[in-house]
């Protein structure tokens, strides 16, 4: 493909404007729609790690299974699983479980909370230990979080998630020393809880955290069991190994043997935001698969063109030819009008995909791939020749003396 090819391939794109326009458009599409769908799949990707981590990733939460035996639906051999004290006891024993630095009981339950008239069905009202927030990474944006004095005093007061405060207080509203009622008792709010938005299962913003011995001693009574018990590995590295200590404690507590399946459920985070992130990267391997057919209905656009550019000037291809042009020149000045074209439409591809991955969608920011405009835009410039050369090959077979008699 010479210097000459490039020239002649312009003037024939030139002589054809909007056929030539029409056909780039096709690549264009294609190419920004690789780099746009990889942007908003990292965006993605990132998105869930970040919501994932927001939920401490060197956190493990232990949960009792319910009604575990083999009348499970209520015969005589069920019974209900308890995480009691003795649980929590076990787990904070460092000679036990080195690999767990912190332990936190909570008791978890519903109701409503009511303002000034204002009354709101609370999807989650969790009872804990003021080391429940360092390991829940529950940081607060305005106030404070509850601390051991708190605990100690049985005081009425509690952290509220950003839902509750809207739905409530009203957007922007800073509820901090506002008194409320959740089940007919008054709770003063210290402090608003930093967005943290969903987990995929449930709005982590809908929750109001309070004083552990407070919610024993004013909503749910004495517990012989809590709802879940939260523990904190010193690293994300330590985390798979605090959740196997968990494991072989509280089976020792529990009195289980080696065969008997285990009557609670430990999960961390860690294996979480892995899952997370795997699922994202399946998701962003499918938007670039999607976007890929794009490109590719693309190229059989240029094909089709250079097909109808190729019977269009098969008199023009006898002259050349019978003036001396060889196979190869003929050749070389197709190929390099459908590579042009493809390349074009490329580069103005990569210029709008940028462009538009330059968005922000709500809370999700598209990350641009330099390695996807790199290759979307080699694709596209491929997909010019690979879906050329046809056209190309067909024009350089063409016998002069048949092309100067074609009509």
């Amino acid at each position: 493909m010479t210097f000459d090819n490039l020239l002649v391939a312009m003037r024939g794109l030139l002589a054809n404007r909007m056929r030539s326009i029409l056909t780039m458009l096709g690549i264009l599409i294609g190419t920004a729609a690789v780099i746009l769908l990889v942007a908003v799949g990292t965006g993605i990707s990132n998105l869930v790690q970040h919501q994932i981590e927001t939920l401490g990733s060197n956190a493990v939460y232990v949960l009792p299974e319910r009604n575990r035996g083999p009348q499970s639906n209520g015969g005589t051999n069920a019974r209900r699983i308890q995480l009691t004290k003795a649980d929590v006891k076990a787990l904070s024993d460092r000679a036990r479980a080195p690999d767990i630095s912190a332990v936190a009981p909570a008791v978890g339950t519903s109701g409503t909370v009511t303002w000034e008239g204002i009354t709101y069905a609370l999807q989650n009202f969790i009872g804990a230990e003021p080391i429940y927030g360092a390991i829940r990474n529950a940081t607060v944006s305005s106030g404070r979080f509850f601390d051991d004095g708190d605990e100690a005093e049985h005081a009425k007061v509690a952290v509220i998630g950003t839902t509750v405060v809207e739905h409530v207080f009203g957007k922007g509203v800073n509820p901090v020393g506002q008194e409320v009622q959740f089940n007919n008792v008054i709770v003063r709010i210290i402090g608003v809880l930093d967005h943290k938005g969903s987990n995929g299962f449930q709005d982590q913003d809908d929750v109001m955290i309070a004083p552990l011995s407070t919610v024993i001693d004013d909503l749910v009574g004495n517990v012989d069991s809590y709802t879940v018990i939260a523990v904190q590995a010193p690293s994300r590295l330590q985390t798979n190994a605090a959740q196997a200590e968990a494991t072989a404690v509280l089976r020792q507590t529990h009195h289980l043997r080696r065969t008997d399946p285990a009557d609670f459920t430990v999960f961390n985070q860690a294996s979480l935001l892995s899952a997370g992130q795997q699922a994202a990267r399946v998701f962003q391997l499918l938007l670039a698969a999607v976007a890929s057919i794009s490109l590719l209905v693309g190229g059989i656009g240029v094909m089709n063109i250079m097909l109808v550019t190729v019977t269009e000037r098969t008199r023009e291809i006898g002259i050349r030819k019978a003036l001396g042009a060889q196979r190869s020149d003929i050749l070389g000045q197709f190929l390099a009008e459908a590579t042009l074209l493809a390349a074009l439409g490329g580069l103005l591809g990569v210029a709008c995909g940028i462009g538009v991955s330059s968005l922000h969608m709500g809370k999700l920011h598209p990350v641009v791939s330099p390695a996807a405009v790199v290759l979307s835009f080699g694709v596209s410039a491929l997909v010019g020749v690979f879906f050329g050369l046809y056209p190309a090959s067909r024009a350089a077979k063409l016998r002069p003396i048949e092309a100067l008699r074609f009509e």
